[in-house]
């Protein structure tokens, strides 16, 4: 009788997040221990408010983690298609995910918008980090400045595919007038994490310092951007 009690309860399935310790649950530890007590996977099970018949939403937080192997970088680039081929993840909890990690990006890029002066290669890549951090595809931005090298606007020109995005002097230009600024930065990204510039990226460049030129709003870099690095045209000489 007592072997059969054992086998039964060692097949038993286990019981949800309310049968556990007070401790062990996700939103009583943040309120009991804060934040920053909590794992990623608890954070995330927090969000999707339960899992499935035979997972927690822990256990789900931990697949979705373990399938970017615990990056949080890695997480926010996954789609809500890709979310969804994570066992216990359907839209609504997929769409929950992409919009929390979506407001981290613009807290980052609120603490980025206050008045910030632009000295260095450096100033540039921290600049507009919350606005190419983690895309899956080119984007060529420039940045706007007033005479002290303040900014006074970001402004994307274009969009495009991981490839490569298309960028035209006459659109950089008009932005730049309409804004009375006077000087321009170019940034724009590579997926790929590859800093080096593409033949197109050093014509680009060349075509937009004379057009700054004869206009008198010179550009003053142009950033290839990647995750953990960037390319300065300055930086190199060749502007």
């Amino acid at each position: 009788m007592a072997e059969n009690l054992l086998q039964i309860t060692a097949y038993a399935p286990t019981l949800g997040i309310k049968s556990w310790a007070e401790d062990d649950r996700p939103r009583e530890k943040l309120l009991l221990k804060g934040r920053a007590a909590l794992s990623d996977a608890e954070l995330i099970a927090i969000l999707i408010g339960s899992g499935t018949a035979k997972l927690t939403a822990v256990d789900v937080g931990k697949l979705i983690m373990g399938s970017v192997d615990n990056d949080l970088n890695a997480l926010a680039k996954l789609s809500i298609k890709d979310l969804k081929k994570i066992k216990g993840i359907g839209e609504a909890k997929a769409i929950t995910i992409v919009s929390a990690l979506e407001l981290g990006r613009r807290r980052k890029e609120t603490a980025a918008a206050a008045r910030t002066t632009i000295t260095c290669s450096t100033d540039i890549y921290n600049y507009i980090k919350p606005q190419l951090l983690d895309l899956p595809h080119e984007e060529f931005w420039i940045i706007l400045l007033n005479r002290a090298n303040v900014v006074m606007q970001k402004v994307q020109i274009s969009s495009g595919g991981i490839a490569g995005t298309v960028a035209d002097p006459k659109i950089i230009f008009k932005k730049a007038i309409e804004s009375s600024c006077s000087s321009i930065i170019l940034v724009h990204n590579h997926p790929s994490g590859n800093t080096k510039p593409s033949a197109a990226d050093i014509t680009l460049t060349k075509k937009a310092k004379e057009a700054g030129l004869l206009l008198d709003m010179p550009v003053l870099d142009h950033i290839i951007f990647t995750e953990n690095d960037y390319y300065s045209f300055a930086d190199e000489g060749l502007l």
